[in-house]
């Protein structure tokens, strides 16, 4: 029962002020024993809670899931192992798992709203494409189209450039990249639009698994450029998402 459902119920008197007042304190939680789970998070921000499955049991996602599809209609499961998806199509068939992001959506994406803005997603490597995708596949969950664009990374300048026309279209930019993390950098001094930076936790040797474009990125001359934490692919392309809504509204409002 959400906020609406208790107010209503105490307005036509099924509610007593003490058990209205009661339920209030926990509207739109749902304790499942190992989650409790925020069930009012799409009304208050727009998204609905999305589950984190690199550390949880088959079991534990299930009932997640499935109270997230009585409330949301979808639901969305970040860092799946192959194993773990295996066992979660058992329970969803309808569901859709991308290996490569490792990305399993049940109940499909948000349709996009019409004239919605875009967000370009940029590679430097083929190696880095696993956490691109992740950033992809949150977008299109959420219902914000993607330009992807891979493998466009500062050894080859020219094929970033040869697509500069199709990137500056988007409302912001999600650069990935990982060994000395140029690209973002780059790619801000060249778009008009905000940058998330993706370091990833590809390259050899200084490049500590992530931590020297982490530090290159943060380090960047160039202004515009945020930047998340090694490999997180999801937090970019979320952001990314509130960035096109924010773009959205703001020309229907005429802004």
């Amino acid at each position: 029962m959400n906020t609406r459902d208790i107010l209503r119920r105490y307005r036509e008197g099924s509610l007593s002020e003490d058990e209205a007042a009661g339920l209030l304190n926990g509207a739109g939680i749902r304790d499942l024993g190992h989650t409790r789970l925020d069930l009012d998070r799409k009304r208050r921000t727009g998204c609905a809670e999305v589950v984190f499955g690199e550390s949880k049991t088959v079991g534990q996602m299930t009932e997640i899931v499935k109270a997230l599809l009585e409330t949301a209609g979808r639901a969305l499961v970040t860092r799946l192992s192959p194993e773990k998806a295996e066992g979660l199509l058992a329970a969803f068939p309808g569901g859709a798992y991308n290996p490569a992001s490792r990305l399993l959506v049940v109940g499909g994406n948000e349709a996009p709203s019409p004239g919605a803005s875009c967000v370009a997603v940029v590679s430097a490597g083929t190696s880095d494409m696993p956490v691109a995708e992740e950033a992809a596949g949150t977008l299109e969950f959420l219902g914000t189209p993607v330009l992807r664009r891979y493998d466009c990374g500062v050894a080859g300048l020219h094929r970033l450039l040869g697509e500069l026309a199709a990137i500056r279209r988007a409302a912001a930019v999600v650069a990935v990249a990982g060994m000395e993390g140029a690209l973002p950098g780059v790619v801000a001094g060249l778009v008009e639009a905000p940058v998330l930076a993706v370091p990833t936790s590809v390259g050899y040797g200084l490049s500590l698994r992530g931590v020297t474009p982490l530090l290159a990125m943060l380090n960047t001359c160039s202004s515009g450029v945020s930047v998340v934490n090694i490999d997180n692919g999801f937090g970019a392309g979320f952001t990314a998402h509130l960035i096109a809504r924010q773009v959205r509204a703001d020309s229907r409002s005429g802004k």
